[in-house]
């Protein structure tokens, strides 16, 4: 998936996660050339809801965990 494309399924992802009630969600978005992964971070860097995101260890940097503020 191109990073435009997945903008607006993350956006729904991560408030459907924090309506939820999840403490952290897990966000696959494979190593690659790193665009999808930078365009995630920066969408999470400005989401009121996220606490604080992270690599994942399983997965590596094609996985980011989110930490939500509840």
């Amino acid at each position: 998936m191109r990073a435009d494309e997945a903008q607006s399924l993350l956006d729904k992802y991560i408030d459907d996660a924090f309506v939820a009630g999840l403490q952290q969600a897990r966000i696959i978005h494979g190593r690659g050339t790193g665009a999808l992964r930078r365009v995630v971070q920066d969408y999470l860097r400005q989401h009121p809801s996220v606490a604080s995101f992270r690599q994942g260890v399983e997965g590596g940097d094609g996985v980011t965990v989110v930490v939500f503020n509840h």
